[in-house]
């Protein structure tokens, strides 16, 4: 749910504020400071900045040993507290960082960095209510945060309170849209600028955008002076991915866009063309395809009596499926078998309006229910995963019978290694051709495949996530397929930089 959260450092620390020198020649300054703990090792300053500095060089088990050092010279320290989190948080460990967050926030609650990181971990992680106390928290501390009022924005875009959310990304966001990540590498950079949408449905690129190849730079779309020159870049890479909610900024992105000359990756206009209704008629004419039908109707006309009589005029039966408009990952995504079952659940929904989408029967030939993932890097498919489900037809892999089903990985895998044997070559003409009638650099499809051999469509548009993987062996047969869709992804980018194959820096060759 979070689309652009930011962790905010140390109680020392301001938001955005420039490199230090530290980030400017991060090798160098941990020579210094080993040095210097060499000589004395009681010195808190240097092991702190140490600390930090391994931690932006992404050596987690150095800058783990540090914080645990600093934390047990100074319990509550707010700055070990709260940057161990950080680096809890970016290594996966949800759980962790949680603890952190929670012991800096209540040895230092008077702290709003503290309130608000942790309420965008409690966000991230559907606890909406927990989440918002501490944003509101942050925001009696500070009422000009803008941490806080992007993260409130965020909560209550995902409660459906559109106006609210409005409000606080006008004061998160105002004056504020750019923001310089940190880079890692020792070599010069490929600059990306990198575009996203203040209202959410923006891919997620921080497993993409290497930061020891990449430097970007973020740019918030609906918020950007239109008149303003763009940052200096070697290429632009649109995050901005879910038409349906983004279209303000697609259109903002597409104003911004024309200003360059460089390379664009996703271009927002094409982007725009891919909300689901959309895609349905599009679509739709392709041989060996099957494509629900799909309405987006307002919630009143779903209301009570009227709900069978609003399910018929556009062309349903039960049982149908309903979702609202803007979210993923299943998140306020119902299945209804009668009148009754649709009023109820449409009546929890957030928003104003509702998707009514007819239901395809995914099921094989076991009766398991199956959602098939590739990606579509530069036109190109690559198969992801296969996730099969038992008793449940909204299958996401983390949610499907996967992880405790040996019999299942087998056929993942066997998926990946061979697509065309597993789903057909029939089938596989038929995703081609869905990629290039999207026409997207970056994307996915999710799809099923009855017993024809004709591709299921749930779902194509360039939000899909890549779950990183854990380090669990079970997992290993995955990794090569996942290595490949990053391999196309960085070949991609770097051709569209104009990089050469020594690696040099793309801006003095676009010269």
């Amino acid at each position: 749910m979070v689309n652009f959260a930011l962790m905010i450092r140390g109680a020392t620390t301001k938001p955005d504020e420039g490199p230090s020198e530290s980030a400017i020649a991060p090798a160098a300054r941990l020579r210094e400071l080993d040095g210097a703990l060499a000589c004395d090792p009681g010195c808190i300053a240097a092991l702190a900045e140490r600390a930090g500095l391994l931690r932006e060089q992404g050596r987690y088990d150095e800058a783990k040993r540090d914080y645990l050092e600093l934390i047990r010279r100074n319990p509550t320290d707010f700055g070990a507290l709260n940057d161990f989190g950080t680096l809890a948080l970016k290594a996966g460990h949800r759980e962790a960082a949680r603890s952190l967050f929670g012991e800096a926030v209540r040895h230092h609650p008077g702290n709003a960095n503290g309130r608000v990181n942790l309420a965008n971990l409690l966000l991230a992680i559907g606890e909406f209510d927990e989440a918002r106390v501490h944003f509101e928290a942050a925001l009696r501390i500070d009422a000009s945060h803008i941490h806080a009022h992007r993260g409130m924005g965020n909560l209550l875009s995902g409660l459906g309170d559109a106006e609210g959310a409005r409000r606080h990304r006008d004061r998160g966001f105002a004056n504020q849209a750019l923001t310089v990540l940190p880079y890692r590498g020792e070599r010069a950079p490929v600059s990306v600028l990198l575009l996203v949408s203040a209202a959410g449905g923006n891919i997620p690129t921080g497993t993409i955008l290497d930061d020891r190849t990449f430097k970007a730079t973020v740019l918030v779309a609906e918020y950007y002076d239109p008149q303003a020159a763009l940052p200096p870049h070697d290429l632009v890479f649109n995050s901005i991915g879910d038409a349906d909610i983004c279209g303000e900024g697609l259109e903002a992105a597409c104003a911004l866009v024309a200003q360059t000359r460089r390379p664009v990756v996703n271009h927002p206009a094409r982007v725009l063309q891919t909300g689901r209704a959309a895609n349905v008629d599009r679509l739709r004419g392709l041989p060996d395809i099957i494509v629900p039908r799909i309405r987006r109707i307002s919630r009143r006309a779903l209301a009570g009596a009227l709900v069978a009589d609003a399910v018929a005029a556009n062309g349903f039966s039960f049982p149908l499926l309903a979702r609202a408009p803007g979210f993923h990952t299943g998140k306020h995504f119902v299945r209804a078998g009668t009148a009754e079952e649709l009023a109820a659940a449409v009546a929890e929904l957030p928003g104003d309006d509702v998707w009514l989408i007819e239901q395809l029967d995914a099921r094989d030939g076991d009766g398991m229910f199956r959602k098939i993932r590739v990606m579509m890097i530069d036109r190109k498919i690559y198969p992801l995963h296969l996730a099969i489900a038992r008793d449940n037809w909204k299958v996401h892999y983390f949610r499907a019978d996967m992880a405790h089903s040996q019999d299942n990985r087998r056929k993942d895998r066997e998926f990946l290694d061979d697509m065309p044997r597993v789903i057909g070559r029939r089938a596989v003409a038929t995703l081609e051709r869905v990629a290039a009638t999207l026409d997207l650099d970056y994307g996915g499809i999710d799809f099923a495949v009855n017993t024809a051999g004709e591709i299921l469509l749930f779902e194509a548009n360039a939000t899909m996530v890549m779950v990183p993987l854990t380090t669990d062996e079970k997992w290993d047969y995955r990794r090569p397929a996942f290595d490949d869709v990053f391999a196309a992804i960085r070949r991609m980018l770097m051709d569209r930089a104009g990089a050469a194959a020594d690696g040099e820096r793309p801006s003095e060759l676009l010269r």
